[in-house]
């Protein structure tokens, strides 16, 4: 399946086989695939927490307003993002380049996270987003669907996987075999209105 073919037929399942399980070899190679989504400053903010347990699995359906998904589908992963990841050791970001590319890179870092929150949360929230889609894409090509998913307690879903505190939830994505195709998508708006070129009249 080529990249055109999976984005076209990527569609938001909810409904999925309960019994189908997903090998580690398929798991490790979705994740792999994840882990080459892109971060600024290459700093791989991402942690993916797959959700095994079943009785947790339970316990977060309890607090994602009882989507079956959450428990039925192969795999649950909980996207989250390490806000303080710039400061935990920095220079490993870049550990290939040349010293004076290093050097350079860390003090970019800094200069642009330090005492600025809004951009630790926001660079979180495009690379948690992007790397959703690399899941998804991926999971396609590989046979699977998917949802993204945001319908949940973001602050009970970090209790119940002890996220810690430097830490936030970005969002869900489900991964399994659909129990039945996707509905016709609801319409799609004309590229005129979704495409500007240059700036707003």
């Amino acid at each position: 399946m080529n990249v055109s073919q999976a984005i076209h037929e990527r569609r938001s399942i909810k409904s999925y086989d309960a019994s189908h399980r997903m090998t580690e070899a398929e798991i490790e190679q979705l994740l792999s695939l994840a882990m080459l989504s892109p971060t600024a400053f290459n700093i791989q903010h991402w942690r993916f927490v797959v959700v095994t347990d079943p009785v947790l699995r339970h316990q977060i359906r309890a607090v994602s307003w009882n989507q079956a998904q959450v428990t039925d589908a192969s795999l649950l992963i909980i996207l989250t993002v390490d806000l303080k990841a710039w400061q935990k050791d920095p220079a490993r970001y870049c550990a290939s380049a040349p010293e004076p590319v290093r050097e350079y890179l860390v003090n970019a870092i800094l200069g642009y996270y330090q005492d600025h929150a809004q951009a630790e949360r926001d660079e979180g929230m495009r690379s948690g987003g992007m790397a959703a889609m690399t899941l998804m894409l991926a999971a396609k090509e590989m046979g699977y669907d998917t949802c993204p998913m945001d319908g949940f307690e973001f602050d009970a879903v970090a209790k119940l996987i002890n996220l810690p505190a430097d830490h936030v939830p970005v969002m869900f994505v489900v991964v399994g075999k659909a129990l039945e195709a996707a509905k016709p998508r609801g319409g799609q708006l004309p590229m005129h209105e979704v495409v500007v070129y240059n700036r707003f009249e």
